[in-house]
Formats: C-alpha cells, sequence, structure tokens
C-alpha cells in the first residue's frame, strides 16, 4: 500500500531543541508527525553543526580583517560547509547500521535518536536525504571554484574524499581525531578564507587552530565515552587505541593549547589583546573540566546532571568549554575588527 504524505506544520519547538542538542524520539509515530525540517535537523544531529558554523563565520572574519570580505562567497561558502557537515553525519549512520555497529541498544540511541537504527527511516529515504544534502554542498562548493579559482578546487576535492572517508576507514584507525584538527582549521578556516578572498595565506591557517582544537576536543570526548562501546566492535578510534587515562590527558592537553595558540598570535600580532576574551571560558577549564576529565567515567548517571545527555559524559562538558570558547573567540574577533576600523590599535 502506498503511503501518503500530507503537508505537515513546522514544529519550531523542536527546530530549537535539534539545534541546541540531540532530542530522543520516542517511536515511528512521532517520528511521522514530525516535519521534514525537523526530521532533517534530528538526522543531521543539527547542534553539532554549530561547530561548522563558527569556522565558516571565522574564515569570514579572516577576510574582513584582510580588506577582502565578499558576502556572496562568505554565504555560499557556509552553505557548502554546512551542507558537507550534515551529510557526512548522515552518512555516519548509515556506514554504522549496515556494518552493524548501533545494534542492540546501540551507544547512540541512548543519548539520542538514530532514525535508520530504529527504524523512523529506510535506507532508501536515508540514501536520499544524504544525496540531496551532498548535492546541494557540491553545487555549493563548484560554484566557489568557478567564482574563486582553481586553488578552491584542491579543497573541494580533498572535501569530498574525506565526507566518505571518515566514517570508513579513517575513523576505525584512529585517524578520525587527528583529521579534525585539519579540517575545521586550515580546511575549513584557511579554505574558506582562499575561497572569499582567492588567496592562501599561512597566517589565516595558524589562526585557524585555536578554534579548530575545540571540535577535535569534542571529538575526543565522544570517542572516550564511546570506548565500552567501540572496543569489543573493533572499532578503533584514537581514544580506544591510545586508552582511557591517556585519552582523558591528551584531550586536556588540547584544550590548553586553544589559550596558548591565542596567546602566541597576540604575541606576534596577529590578534589584539582583544582576544584575551577567551579568558572568560578559561575558569570552566580550570574548574568544571580538569575535574571531570581527570576522573574516571562514574558508573551511574549522576543525580545533577541532565538524564536525557547520559550515557554522554566528557564529550558533554567539551561541548560546552567549546560554545563557550569558540563565542569568546569570535567576539574577540568582532571586538577586534572594530577597534581597528576607528583605528584604536591595542596590543
Amino acid at each position: 500500500m502506498q503511503q501518503k504524505y500530507t503537508l505537515l506544520r513546522p514544529d519550531t519547538g523542536m527546530w530549537r531543541k535539534a539545534l541546541a542538542g540531540i532530542p530522543r524520539v520516542k517511536d515511528k509515530a512521532q517520528w511521522d508527525a514530525l516535519d521534514p525540517f525537523s526530521r532533517w535537523l534530528i538526522s543531521t544531529r543539527a547542534a553539532v553543526l554549530l561547530m561548522t558554523l563558527f569556522a565558516g563565520i571565522i574564515a569570514g572574519m579572516y577576510a574582513q580583517m584582510a580588506g577582502h570580505f565578499d558576502w556572496t562567497r562568505f554565504l555560499v561558502l557556509l552553505v557548502g560547509l554546512l551542507m558537507a557537515h550534515a551529510a557526512n553525519n548522515i552518512l555516519n549512520d548509515l556506514t554504522d547500521h549496515r556494518r552493524g555497529i548501533d545494534k542492540n541498544n546501540a551507544f547512540r540511541t541512548q543519548y539520542g535518536t538514530q532514525p535508520v537504527e530504529q527504524g523512523f527511516m529506510s535506507l532508501g529515504q536515508s540514501r536520499r536525504m544524504a544525496f540531496l544534502t551532498a548535492l546541494i554542498g557540491a553545487l555549493a562548493g563548484i560554484w566557489l571554484v568557478i567564482a574563486s579559482g582553481t586553488t578552491v578546487l584542491w579543497f573541494f576535492l580533498v572535501g569530498v574524499v574525506l565526507l566518505f572517508a571518515y566514517n570508513w576507514p579513517l575513523k576505525h584507525i584512529g585517524l578520525g581525531e587527528p583529521l579534525v584538527v585539519v579540517v575545521w582549521g586550515p580546511m575549513m578556516i584557511g579554505g574558506g578564507f582562499l575561497a572569499i578572498t582567492g588567496f592562501w595565506s599561512w597566517d589565516v591557517a595558524i589562526a585557524s587552530l585555536p578554534y579548530a582544537l575545540g571540535p577535535t576536543a569534542v571529538l575526543f570526548g565522544k570517542h572516550i565515552d564511546k570506548i565500552p562501546w567501540d572496543k569489543p566492535r573493533k572499532v578503533r578510534t584514537f581514544p580506544v587505541i591510545i586508552g582511557h587515562l591517556a585519552a582523558r590527558r591528551t584531550t586536556l592537553v588540547l584544550f590548553a593549547l586553544q589559550y596558548l595558540v591565542v596567546f602566541y598570535l597576540i604575541a606576534t600580532g596577529f590578534f589584539s589583546v582583544a582576544l584575551l576574551l577567551v579568558l572568560v571560558a578559561l575558569p570552566f577549564y580550570l574548574g568544571t573540566i580538569r575535574r571531570v576529565f581527570t576522573k574516571p567515567t562514574p558508573e551511574e548517571c549522576p543525580s545533577y546532571y541532565p538524564k536525557d545527555a547520559w550515557p554522554l559524559w566528557y564529550s558533554s562538558y567539551a561541548f560546552v568549554h567549546n560554545r563557550k570558547f569558540g563565542g569568546m573567540f569570535m567576539l574577540g574577533l568582532i571586538l577586534h575588527m572594530v577597534l581597528a576600523h576607528f583605528g584604536v590599535t591595542i596590543f
């Protein structure tokens, strides 16, 4: 019997939930009642797409600081980056489902929604969603190659390869986490700067690192949380390879490097002291983050911790720190540009 489709009213409440976190959908009836955009937001894990949005905005800020900002290229860049990340998340779920990694009360389904694994979407529906999402991203990338020059083509091609290769085999051989530094830094921010301005800058590539280390720490946190699930399934993420304690210590170092690279860029004159606004996030790192990451995972959900987020633990705190640091980093860049516009130089 052919399924009937009806025009569903937009659920802006669900949009907000999907952008703020990873909402749980209890059954297929609730899923079918959602509007298409809500389903897309949940399927793409829209909350984490904000990390990519911030990277694109930072690329635009650097282009403005260089005096070569272009609104059209900037907006197309944002669309391309967001669609690429969204398609990757859909493909990750498809790959994990087909490889049987998410079977039997999967880690992902305990704190969020995995539409394919839970039977809310068929493989065909998920493939079509991934294809259309990736197509929009590809069209944006092709337009930028035409508008900005052939150098952008190499970033576009590498991005396409990583889009399909991240979940298999790269994540399974410990290369997923190191690649995040490259992707969210020199590729997204450095390559985004190139797409907007038409020229490459090694200074911008270095200046991309304070932010890029944040998403890397978030992924480290997530894969530390998943060690008990991934290890017996032979998913050899970097935390699985080096072990729980070493992975936690490595994540603490990643957080610290975010601040140290900002200090370096201020000392070298690339940034003004306006970027010291990132220190607003430092108490959270020195207090909460250090306390959490120096201890093993609690055996059960603590009473003060949101039960909807469990069994995520380290990744949740890393995500909060990324938003705090990333928000202050962007605010510092805005202040830096405003001061420069009015001819105020502070070092």
